[in-house]
């Protein structure tokens, strides 16, 4: 199984303002994206799952935890799985990409956080390579806010 990785991007700034950038992000696999703006840092969009379909994350506004887990049966995962915790902030710019065979679930840890998502898959694609697990199917403690 592919193993999740991080990309690093850079900020160039001079007098006309900020230029974020991600000169290694190959993006010829992309066919889809989309945006996530969670109303509130309670929120936990957990998990859900792909055996074929690849993410890319890249926060743009505020910051997010991303837990993500490797499936080892999509039927019936192992629920002592190990999990690997992972911040996204618009503070450090890098887009985080999640293969195939992973499940993820995603907390903004600041108010009127957003992340932006693409997809190596169409949306009939991605619907039929979905699998959703209750938020606490794997044990994991994600972010307290009282927001």
């Amino acid at each position: 199984m592919a193993s999740l990785v991080h990309i690093p991007g850079a900020v160039f700034e001079d007098e006309r303002g900020l230029l974020t950038f991600f000169n290694t992000f190959d993006m010829s696999a992309v066919k889809r994206l989309y945006q996530i703006a969670p109303a509130n840092t309670q929120i936990i969009r957990a998990w859900q799952g792909h055996q074929i379909e690849q993410k890319w994350f890249y926060c743009i506004q505020g910051s997010f935890l991303i837990q993500t887990v490797a499936i080892d049966d999509f039927d019936a995962p192992s629920p002592k799985a190990e999990i690997q915790k992972h911040q996204l902030s618009e503070k450090e710019p890098k887009v985080m990409h999640l293969p195939g065979g992973h499940a993820s679930g995603i907390q903004a840890t600041a108010p009127n956080s957003v992340l932006l998502v693409f997809s190596d898959v169409t949306l009939d694609e991605s619907k039929a390579d979905d699998y959703r697990f209750q938020v606490n199917y794997w044990k994991t403690e994600w972010m307290v806010s009282s927001q």
